[in-house]
């Protein structure tokens, strides 16, 4: 499988901690600084080594989760089912605490957001995510062992279709679905593993750790050049 190789942008390129790109993101961040001054609310980093074959894209920072501790899915609802199963598929190591000073480590993934900023209800505009897609597309650049992306919600989808320069409507979000990008690239797709999606019961555990579990047999194939059937 060849290296995927995004449209012409920064290599890794991350937002400044006062970032002013998104004034409505900005003064949300400006407001949340003064309300929790020890909270981190600044633009999250994306997490893990960048010599990664996986790369995981949130939709944005949680108000009470990233936000606040700095680290992807780290602190609220959304990083249970997450690094749960990281944990039990050896992508990571380690004990989630929900804590960013908990120890887990990363191994062969790397996690990073569609928007780096906590939005206003948890809901990025779309000129939001347009603006902030520099920096995702930069990530997509500065791994040069990338084989496989897996986008956690429509947001994440289309964000990274976007940095490629594909238009969404070309290739639909379904969760489990592997769509094979034109340079190689996988891009997986699941619901978002939000407190409403797994609480409702739209995404449940065995349905998640399936699309982990078909993603990781797609990139042991591409190693041994084996088949995986759909």
């Amino acid at each position: 499988m060849q290296r995927a190789t995004p449209q012409a942008g920064p290599e890794i390129a991350a937002p400044d901690t006062d970032c002013p790109l998104c004034p409505r993101l900005a003064a949300y961040r400006t407001a949340q600084r003064a309300a929790h001054p020890d909270w981190f609310n600044a633009p999250v980093p994306s997490f893990g080594g960048t010599e990664a074959r996986l790369l995981i894209v949130g939709l944005a920072p949680g108000v009470k989760g990233a936000n606040r501790t700095g680290r992807p899915f780290t602190g609220d609802h959304a990083g249970i089912l997450l690094y749960r199963t990281l944990l039990s598929r050896g992508l990571a190591s380690g004990s989630y605490r929900a804590d960013p000073a908990d120890g887990v480590t990363l191994h062969d993934c790397r996690i990073a957001n569609a928007v780096r900023c906590v939005p206003p209800a948890n809901l990025p505009e779309p000129a939001e995510v347009t603006t902030c897609n520099r920096f995702l597309r930069g990530e997509l650049q500065g791994m040069p062992q990338l084989r496989a992306v897996l986008a956690l919600g429509v947001l994440a989808h289309a964000a990274v279709l976007k940095a490629y320069g594909i238009p969404p409507a070309r290739i639909r979000f379904r969760h489990g679905a592997v769509h094979e990008l034109p340079d190689g690239l996988l891009l997986a797709d699941s619901y978002h593993v939000s407190r409403y999606n797994t609480q409702t019961g739209r995404l449940t555990e065995a349905m998640f750790e399936a699309v982990i579990d078909d993603l990781l047999a797609r990139l042991r194939a591409a190693e041994t050049g084996a088949t995986v059937s759909a």
